[in-house]
């Protein structure tokens, strides 16, 4: 794979300016693309943690199911995403993942990232970063559940898939895919499929959003915007400069790291 064409490359270019060295690491991280299936279980809620997983076509959620059978949807995962960070430190996997399209994921193990960690300031903040993020998603839909009716949902959900879709360059003329079906809407926002189906409906009568099958058009982004009273902090992915390590410190250290190796050390 081409520098270019890495999801990992893109992804952190997000945060911070990569050297050629961070982008040869993130892109060893994806040598082994696995194709997946819509629907297909990637792992499972209770699994040992072994590996983690990038995204690099389609999309997959995480969910739990609860002890009625129902099933909540935590987060959406879209190319380029990281599955499996908030595991890192749990014997047990907290939460299952599943394909919500076809696709292609690559894995990688503790010992691959720990290696990342080891051999690049820059990325393992870029790492705590994206996980942090991650996190400030989590709770944003756990203020959004607990507080705002269903129209104010649905809104706040598709105005942040279509901020998430942008940053992708999955967004054409205010038009994005989204090839979730109304059930699976409906567990992540916490509303039944017919509550999902009437507020749709109630958006199309307003002008809102259209949505036809998987294809969802806003006409007027400040409308919906205004409608979510959607404050996009918590996507923000600018990283204070002073976390990220000096190049020319980086240089010296990789310097100190290579000469240990030469001489057998750890």
């Amino acid at each position: 794979m081409s520098l270019q064409a890495s999801v990992l490359i893109r992804q952190f270019s997000q945060y911070c300016t990569l050297s050629f060295a961070d982008k040869e690491i993130l892109l060893s991280l994806e040598q082994h693309p696995i194709r997946v299936s819509a629907a297909q279980a990637i792992c499972l809620e209770g699994d040992e943690p072994e590996q983690f997983f990038t995204i690099r076509e389609g999309w997959a959620f995480s969910f739990r199911t609860l002890d009625d059978g129902s099933r909540q949807i935590l987060k959406i995962y879209l190319p380029g995403d990281i599955i499996g960070m908030r595991d890192f430190s749990f014997s047990q996997r907290l939460a299952g993942v599943a394909m919500i399209t076809d696709g292609v994921i690559c894995a990688f193990n503790h010992p691959q990232l720990l290696s990342v960690f080891h051999r690049s300031g820059n990325l393992a903040v870029g790492f705590i970063a994206i996980a942090s993020r991650q996190q400030a998603m989590l709770t944003e839909r756990m203020i959004y559940l607990a507080q705002r009716p269903a129209q104010q949902r649905l809104a706040h959900f598709l105005y942040e898939m279509y901020l998430r879709l942008k940053r992708i360059g999955a967004v054409q003329e205010g038009q994005f895919l989204l090839p979730l079906s109304q059930e699976q809407i409906g567990e992540a926002l916490g509303l039944s499929a017919v509550h999902v189906n009437r507020t749709f409906k109630a958006f199309r009568e307003s002008g809102i959003v259209l949505r036809e099958r998987h294809h969802v058009s806003i006409p007027n982004l400040k409308d919906l915007a205004n409608l979510a009273e959607f404050d996009g902090g918590y996507l923000n992915n600018e990283v204070p400069s002073g976390f990220f390590v000096p190049q020319w410190e980086e240089d010296i250290r990789k310097e100190s790291l290579d000469h240990t190796t030469n001489l057998g050390g750890p």
